[in-house]
């Protein structure tokens, strides 16, 4: 999930937003972000494949059963957030740019028992999983580059959706119920939420500089996206 702070007051104050800069500043910000998102999703993906063709995804995986799952959790969550505001507010590149590695890689490990378990119910899952999450981001980012809407209204309902699913995440956990076919419909919405309101701030009342903060923001947004598309389809197969 995205990890995001609402910095629009900041900006405004010490930089100024993209939105307001001249045409090309805006298109060289716009394709720099996405330039490092790719870049993220390519690492991402190189990541998972060394780490299975080495077997140390089975390790990590050994390692990752003896832990409880909350302290997982709780860990991955706790990176998340130092990586979003060390990108958010280091005055180094070099520092943004270990802030966004280090996220894919924490994001990396927290994939391995999913695209484990997915692989060896419904071989091919992934990649049919991964197809649907492009085209659906795609669509998503073309919704707010054609119409040019504001949707950061959608922080305050996708921040109390996140409080919800990581309630509903906590109990199912400590109680042993398993959360279904709904939620994971429920939390494709929230990351769908969290593409387009991401996408119209970055474009919005991010700085110039903040093209690496910018890329994180969406990685974190289209790998949760991701991870329920997965979970979803390899439950209806």
């Amino acid at each position: 999930m995205s990890y995001s702070f609402d910095q629009s007051n900041q900006y405004s104050s010490q930089h100024i937003p993209v939105a307001l800069l001249e045409t090309s500043r805006r298109t060289r910000f716009i394709m720099r972000t996405y330039a490092h998102l790719l870049a993220a999703m390519i690492g991402f993906t190189l990541i998972e494949v060394f780490l299975f063709r080495s077997g140390l995804a089975q390790q990590i995986l050994r390692i990752m059963v003896e832990l409880p799952w909350l302290l997982i959790i709780g860990g991955f969550m706790i990176v998340g957030w130092m990586a979003t505001r060390v990108a958010h507010q280091a005055a180094s590149p070099v520092v943004q740019y270990l802030a966004l590695a280090g996220f894919v890689v924490a994001e990396a490990v927290m994939f391995l028992p999913l695209l484990l378990v997915a692989e060896l119910n419904v071989p091919g899952v992934t990649q049919s999983a991964g197809l649907v999450t492009l085209v659906g981001f795609i669509g998503l980012t073309g919704v707010v580059f054609v119409t040019r809407k504001d949707f950061s209204f959608m922080t305050s309902v996708l921040m109390w959706a996140g409080v919800v699913a990581l309630l509903l995440i906590v109990a199912s956990l400590i109680f042993g119920f398993e959360l279904g076919t709904w939620f994971s419909v429920a939390m494709i919405a929230v990351a769908g939420g969290s593409i387009l309101r991401d996408t119209s701030r970055i474009m919005r009342y991010y700085p110039e500089d903040r093209y690496v903060a910018a890329a994180l923001e969406l990685f974190a947004s289209v790998a949760l996206l991701f991870w329920y598309v997965l979970r979803l389809m390899s439950r209806r197969r």
